[in-house]
């Protein structure tokens, strides 16, 4: 008869991952919340929903980091690749006006590696602290022979929590009202196929001040922008992830009545994406559509509030800037300027 084989045999350890549950218990037990009901390692999450919500509303997100993890994993950066991961599915839970309340992460890999594990399981952590967030549990996967060695993948969820009189829609939004942009900490996890491919084709060693700069975790929005929601009438927001500007601005926009005039001097374009537009021989429209170009968040609120809102943001050390505005689609832009149209 052949030899008895065990789970272990076929590249799947059990023992790790329970061991990893056992490492991550404090750091994910620190970004509970009061409505949290059961401790990380159940089959399930319990919560209960805010009592301060009238008519509470959940808003749901999903994503990935993309291939910013092969860069991470290249250059052993695993401690922050975890906040990348909440940030861009906190982010766009943000722009309906929602408070992040619930995070569940999925990570999977060929064979686990204990150490990596459970320093990016507590970079999640941390991006949930930001994010004000519970981590309320996930998935850690072995699958030998799907992921080749070393590598792993990412995958994050997201619940929020709206008042359901208060959801941001953009309905209200009309030409004149003011587009106020927060910045960005980098091309946070966006372009990266992109990104990779022009690494790969640099002739000399790239420096190491721009490894650092591509690897910059992506900014969390939330402590900012709910320092807003509870004294600005927010009309509209964007996240600008993946489509970069020219395919993020115009999601707050609910028709083709309106159209967003960018003010393409409003704003000094970060080093890092003057690198990559000479070294990647980049148009600006390819730009604008693949990366932040350093815009990492914008808020749409009415002309009267722009300097209440930028002072607002301000005083929770945000450097906010007046980046456009909303205009009629026959608006005649100007050369430094870049009118983008609303949805069909």
């Amino acid at each position: 008869m052949p030899d008895e084989l065990t789970y272990r045999d076929s590249g799947v350890n059990i023992d790790a991952g329970n061991e990893l549950v056992r490492r991550i218990a404090s750091a994910c037990k620190a970004t509970q919340r009061p409505e949290i009901f059961n401790d990380v390692g159940g089959f399930a999450a319990l919560a209960e929903i805010p009592t301060r919500y009238k008519e509470p509303i959940l808003v749901t997100g999903t994503d990935g980091v993309g291939t910013k993890l092969k860069l991470a994993i290249e250059h052993d950066r695993h401690d922050t690749i975890g906040q990348d991961l909440v940030a861009m599915c906190v982010n766009d839970v943000l722009v309906t006006g929602a408070e992040p309340f619930l995070f569940l992460d999925y990570f999977a890999t060929d064979k686990l590696n204990l150490d990596i594990a459970e320093r990016v399981i507590k970079g999640i952590a941390n991006g949930c602290t930001l994010a004000g967030c519970s981590l309320v549990g996930g998935e850690t996967a072995e699958m030998p022979g799907l992921y080749n060695d070393g590598d792993y993948d990412l995958a994050g969820f997201c619940v929020g929590v709206v008042e359901r009189q208060l959801i941001t829609t953009g309905d209200k939004i009309r030409s004149g009202d003011v587009l106020i942009a927060l910045e960005s900490s980098g091309p946070h996890s966006n372009g990266y196929s992109l990104i990779r491919k022009i690494l790969g084709n640099h002739e000399t060693k790239v420096k190491s001040s721009i490894i650092e700069d591509l690897l910059m975790p992506t900014r969390i929005y939330a402590a900012s922008i709910q320092k807003l929601l509870g004294s600005i009438e927010v009309l509209g927001m964007a996240h600008i992830t993946g489509g970069g500007l020219t395919e993020n601005l115009p999601r707050m926009l609910k028709n083709n009545e309106h159209s967003i005039l960018l003010d393409l001097v409003s704003w000094e374009i970060p080093e890092i994406f003057n690198w990559l537009q000479e070294n990647g021989n980049i148009s600006r429209r390819e730009m604008l559509r693949t990366f932040n170009c350093g815009v990492g968040f914008v808020i749409c609120v009415s002309a009267d509030q722009a300097k209440k809102t930028c002072d607002l943001l301000n005083s929770v050390n945000e450097k906010p800037w007046i980046i456009g505005k909303i205009a009629r689609p026959d608006y005649p832009e100007q050369e430094t300027q870049l009118l983008i149209h609303g949805a069909e």
